[in-house]
């Protein structure tokens, strides 16, 4: 028992050093999704772009989350959307 308290000890110690140094413990990537991508440079929400695009917020999110794909229509917009955002936003205004 003395050994696991000492290695407690230990490793507790070495945490508080690190968060005083600043050092992160570990790190997250995040990438996001073509979709994802696309809405942003859009500026646009999840709910902007899901009423853009005549679907619910809720399959926007499962697109850019790949639990779903986008299938006929959906697939060209959101095509067209990534490589000329700017279509997009003319619709959106008009």
């Amino acid at each position: 028992m003395d050994k696991e308290m000492e290695r407690f000890q230990k490793d507790l110690l070495e945490s508080v050093r690190q968060m005083k140094a600043g050092k992160a413990a570990r790190t997250t990537k995040v990438t996001l999704s073509p979709i994802a991508e696309a809405r942003n440079r859009l500026g646009m929400s999840q709910s902007e772009l899901a009423a853009l695009m005549g679907v619910s917020p809720r399959t926007l999110q499962d697109w850019e989350q790949g639990r779903r794909k986008p299938t006929g229509a959906a697939q060209t917009l959101l095509r067209v959307a990534i490589a000329h955002p700017e279509a997009l936003r003319d619709l959106k205004a008009a």
